[in-house]
């Protein structure tokens, strides 16, 4: 090649590198903020992201995800939140509790935030209503205050003959008191006594269960809370080992020893979340999509633990159960 064609041809390739470099646009973002751990195996974030793609979205091609977990440590949650809007996120997605969607809703009033909660979301002040959210949240709510009398309702067919049952909560969780008020009422209805006692670190389990079983109840409703939500598994087998008949929210809890899960469907959720992410993303406002509720619920019973712990299920609990573990 002669020198005169070459400086020709270098001169066109650096006059057409601002152009293709203008062409590489960044990638919408994603912000993906969570009370809980990123060790846990969770299935959850994967049909998030499989439901993504579904609606047009997929990672690292025309979305970019950025995950924050707070690893149970919710006072991480407001920097978390922080460094997203920083970051100049589209949408935040707040997949499972309220403190969550405080600290994003609190860090920004303009980028969308997607959040499932436990809490009624009109209560907790994260929306105007549920058909009309106003402002930049919207999401899916498992309603979990109402559910919690159903789980002392199961709890109690698992092991009618117990006339006192306990409540384990954590204290520091703002809607504590209105978990006992619930499970109180509900107890009363049901005829039994309710004890409630309290943990706040996951060192307090193993010394809550004592008490429980000290305290001679015949069983346990564990409330809603992320530090809970953490302890799945070591809470499963805390009551497994000491023979303590428990109910809980989720599908993990059973899985590791607990008796009974009962609660909206967590993997139904994320996919909600997903398609609603999607949405903001082609330009809908979070103002005017509805806050949607779960109308999925599962009882998942486990029948190794039932008969480790010598209880008979009844019959109609079995053909209501949407998993029965054996």
């Amino acid at each position: 090649m002669r020198r005169r064609e070459f400086i020709a041809l270098a001169g066109t390739a650096l006059t057409a590198l601002p152009f293709a470099a203008s062409a590489q646009q960044p990638l919408p973002v994603i912000g993906y903020l969570s009370s809980a751990s990123a060790a846990i195996p969770n299935e959850r974030v994967g049909v998030f992201v499989k439901a993504l793609k579904a609606a047009g979205f997929e990672d690292d091609r025309n979305v970019t995800i950025q995950y924050r977990f707070a690893e149970g440590h919710l006072e991480r949650l407001t920097a978390f939140a922080a460094d997203l809007v920083n970051r100049q996120v589209r949408v935040i997605v707040v997949p499972d509790s309220v403190p969550s969607a405080k600290a994003a809703q609190a860090a920004t009033s303009t980028i969308p935030i997607v959040f499932g909660v436990g809490d009624d979301p009109v209560r907790a002040g994260l929306v105007a209503n549920l058909k009309n959210p106003g402002g930049n949240l919207t999401g899916v709510t498992r309603m979990n205050l109402e559910l919690e009398p159903k789980r002392l309702q199961i709890l109690h067919e698992l092991v009618p003959a117990a006339r006192t049952l306990a409540l384990l909560v954590n204290p520091d969780n703002p809607n504590a008191m209105r978990s006992v008020g619930a499970m109180q009422e509900g107890a009363r209805s049901i005829r039994i006594q309710l004890i409630v006692v309290s943990a706040n670190r996951e060192t307090d389990l193993d010394s809550a269960f004592s008490e429980i079983v000290s305290a001679g109840a015949g069983g346990v409703v564990i409330a809603p809370d992320p530090l809970f939500f953490l302890q799945n598994a070591r809470l499963g087998e805390l009551a497994l080992a000491h023979r303590l008949p428990a109910i809980f929210e989720y599908r993990e809890f059973t899985a590791a020893g607990g008796l009974a899960g009962y609660g909206g469907n967590s993997n139904e959720a994320h996919r909600l979340l997903a398609e609603y992410a999607a949405r903001i993303l082609k330009g809908e406002k979070p103002a005017e999509l509805p806050v949607q509720q779960y109308s999925r619920f599962e009882l998942i019973l486990n029948l190794k633990t039932a008969k480790a712990l010598g209880l008979t299920v009844p019959r109609q609990l079995i053909g209501l159960a949407q998993e029965v573990i054996e």
